[in-house]
């Protein structure tokens, strides 16, 4: 397929700057009242699409089974399309503060440093994104707080804003990368800080920040954006889950930045991308591959478990173990082995997340879901609104 088949205008306040949240408002002894916002990771709206009818749901149904024009699906509303013994497989990477400010030496000019992985435990060595990359070069130290205990030396180019530094701390290493993350900040994608309304320029993520980019089941460190998809989980959605028996598999895939490049070339066949790590364990598989044999659902929550499991999927159509690296670039046309269901975001125009997506619903179908998202004002991006897809 080709790059400009998912270009769509996308309104601009449409764009999810916030986790959702429900506003209460509340009656205080004098009489006047107060209205407040709570965030409510499972109270977003929710679309569903059903793959084989090629129908979509947008509306709750009354006592009679029509839809109720005007109330929407909510994230909570998947839940009725599985049963006992079905298995949602969840990605519990845990994404750690990568967004650092700096100074740079002599010149005190104002850097941003973007933490991407660790190289080397013992040499506090970094892969690290650097803002202005001009500034930059071999040599250079970087300063990350007042007391000048935290310094790092640029020691390599890797690309052209990328740098590898490394950090003059000398401590163990628990303590070094404690006081290295409490100088971070959540790694909120650029389109998100930067149209906030905020007084602080540049633009920086708050305290809450890390929380709500955060699902509730992180375990594993290492991605430098959330998996949009679990952010919609709630602790109170999961014990629901297990309520009714619907069984969970984790699996770790450390969501990269290759997520937001943008695609360079019109053919997809040509466009390479980027290494992300994962880890799929006999626990994991064990559940999921009994789920497949039993008849029952297996459901994937979100781009980089469908990524994980069709990187690790058997010929047999079984998931098997896996400790490594992907690289694994899904889009229309393709044949998946694994899961039946899917659990997405609403993405931006011409991105690998919108792509995938179009791959598992078929891509007549998510083009036209996308239509009616926009035209009904549902949110895109990280923090944005759900979409389900299943096989029937």
């Amino acid at each position: 397929m080709k790059l400009s088949q998912f270009k769509f205008k996308l309104p601009e306040e449409q764009i999810a700057l916030y986790p959702h949240a429900s506003e209460h408002v509340v009656t205080r002894p004098d009489g006047t009242t107060a209205t407040f916002k709570v965030t409510r990771r499972d109270e977003c709206r929710l679309m569903v699409l059903h793959r084989k009818s090629g129908t979509i749901e947008m509306y709750k149904k009354d006592e009679n089974g029509n839809p109720v024009e005007g109330s929407y699906l909510d994230f909570r509303n998947v839940l009725d399309y599985f049963d006992e013994g079905d298995t949602f497989i969840l990605n519990d990477t845990k994404v750690f503060p990568a967004r650092l400010y700096g100074t740079k030496e002599k010149t005190d000019a104002k850097i941003e440093v973007f933490l991407l992985r660790e190289l080397n435990e013992d040499m506090r060595l970094w892969d690290v994104l650097v803002e202005p990359a001009r500034k930059i070069r071999i040599g250079n130290k970087l300063f990350f707080d007042d007391s000048g205990t935290m310094v790092a030396e640029v020691i390599d180019n890797t690309t052209s804003r990328g740098r590898t530094l490394r950090f003059l701390y000398d401590c163990p290493h628990d303590e070094f990368k404690r006081e290295l993350f409490a100088l971070g900040e959540a790694p909120l994608p650029r389109y998100i800080i930067d149209n906030r309304d905020t007084e602080a320029k540049p633009a920086r993520a708050t305290e809450d920040d890390l929380e709500d980019f955060q699902t509730v089941f992180a375990k594993n460190e290492g991605a430098v954006t959330a998996p949009a998809a679990g952010l919609h989980f709630s602790r109170e959605m999961l014990k629901r889950m297990e309520i009714r028996g619907i069984n969970t598999a984790f699996i770790t895939l450390h969501c990269g930045l290759g997520n937001f490049h943008e695609i360079e070339v019109e053919d997809l066949t040509k466009h390479k991308m980027d290494s992300e790590q994962m880890l799929i364990d006999a626990e994991a598989c064990k559940a999921v591959n009994e789920a497949k044999t039993k008849g029952h659902h297996v459901c994937a929550v979100g781009t980089s478990v469908i990524k994980a499991t069709e990187t690790a999927v058997g010929t047999d159509g079984m998931l098997k173990e896996y400790d490594g690296w992907t690289n694994k670039f899904i889009f229309p046309p393709y044949e998946f082995g694994l899961a039946d269901s899917m659990i997405a975001n609403f993405y931006h125009p011409l991105s690998t997340l919108l792509m995938s997506t179009a791959a598992f619903g078929g891509y007549d179908l998510v083009m036209k879901a996308y239509d009616l998202a926009v035209e009904h004002g549902y949110m895109f991006g990280c923090f944005g609104d759900a979409l389900l897809i299943v096989n029937d």
